[in-house]
């Protein structure tokens, strides 16, 4: 019960930043720019993952309540297939190099 408390509480603060971070590009902007953010924003989130492996709250809670897969979700749906599932594959692959990424980063400042 206190692990899922401690993930909770750090997802909620970790969308309240992602949240924050799109306010300050500007709710106003064009959904291209919208989208182009949600990637920066899960890059940065999975390359830290990567990076300083962190615990319950900093880890599957700040990060992963700072990412988003459903943002993603949500704009390749809203598009045609081909460009559906081209984001879908963008997104993962390169969420996937940035932990890989943030890992090699960790293990070359501790050798």
């Amino acid at each position: 019960m206190e692990t899922g408390l401690t993930v909770a509480l750090g997802a909620g603060l970790g969308a309240v930043a992602r949240y924050l971070v799109l306010v300050w590009v500007s709710p106003a902007s064009p959904e291209a720019l919208v989208l182009a953010v949600t990637f920066a924003v899960n890059l940065l989130a999975c390359f830290a993952m990567g990076l300083f492996r962190p615990g319950a709250f900093w880890g599957v809670g700040f990060l992963g309540g700072f990412s988003t897969l459903s943002a993603v979700a949500l704009a390749a749906t809203s598009n045609s297939p081909l460009w559906a599932v081209f984001i879908i594959v963008l997104s993962l692959s390169t969420a996937t190099l940035a932990w890989l990424g943030g890992d090699a980063a960790r293990e070359r400042h501790h050798v």
